[in-house]
């Protein structure tokens, strides 16, 4: 039976580590490359660095942060945030990126997901979908753009699905609604996702504490969970967050190992 992967999220922005509600009201939360090597030895799976302020002037700094993170760490590292061609791809995985977040540049070119998969493969290609709900919308929910503030009028499940067939390897889920607030993933939106499509989904957004995750788990069926402010601000570890999820009865790579 394949692990449940524990990941964790750095928002980095200006070269530091930032965490807010709904992606506003920042606090800096430290620096990025010692917390993904503190991290990466206690335990998480994978490490996922979203620039949140991807300008092209500020982009070599997160260059800069991959490199050095890439160094000294030896679990997968994601990287998203304003990536907007095949050369942005090329440029953080030759930094030492494993996968590449897209957001709003597929949104806005749908083709990009088709074209980095060809090039580099679909296990590089994670598609992040910011989700919002909307009675409007088919499924629910809606597509957002711009950290949830703008709307683009897509149906969460059809993007889904499309972005699958058009070569996303993951699916990143974020409920903008639970973002930071610490109350629970959206168990029904990652239900939903994760039924419907054939590629792994991350849920994202709303843990609080190791039970949420246990739930978002058996409750929605994911196949990682990804947190940010229990782990940034030393509100739980990630060692009590796969303790509970062992003792729940969900596969985590290591814990087993060291448990079974």
């Amino acid at each position: 039976m394949l692990s449940t992967r524990v990941i964790a999220c750095l928002d980095v922005h200006d070269g530091r580590t930032v965490k807010g509600i709904n992606f506003v009201d920042l606090k800096d939360a430290g620096d990025p490359v010692e917390q993904a090597r503190i991290y990466s030895k206690t335990g998480a799976d994978e490490i996922c660095f979203l620039d949140i302020s991807a300008t092209h002037e500020k982009r070599k700094t997160m260059f800069e942060v991959i490199s050095k993170t890439a160094e000294s760490c030896f679990v997968p590292l994601t990287v998203g945030g304003g990536v907007k061609n095949l050369d942005d791809f090329r440029e953080l995985l030759t930094c030492g990126a494993d996968k590449i977040s897209i957001n709003s540049s597929a949104v806005y070119d749908p083709n990009i997901i088709r074209r980095s998969s060809d090039k580099f493969g679909n296990q590089c290609v994670v598609l992040a979908i910011d989700a919002i709900e909307s009675a409007s919308m088919p499924s629910g929910y809606e597509v957002t753009t711009h950290g949830g503030r703008k709307k683009t009028n897509i149906d969460v499940l059809n993007w889904a699905k499309q972005g699958v067939n058009n070569g996303a390897g993951e699916i990143l889920l974020t409920s903008m609604k639970a973002d930071g607030m610490k109350t629970g993933y959206n168990l029904h939106l990652n239900k939903l996702i994760a039924e419907n499509v054939t590629v792994p989904v991350i849920a994202s957004g709303g843990a609080g504490n190791p039970k949420d995750i246990v739930d978002v788990v058996l409750k929605s069926g994911v196949s990682a969970v990804l947190a940010a402010s229990i782990f940034h601000f030393g509100i739980h570890s990630i060692s009590s967050v796969k303790k509970e999820m062992f003792k729940n009865g969900i596969h985590v790579r290591d814990y087993d190992n060291e448990n079974g």
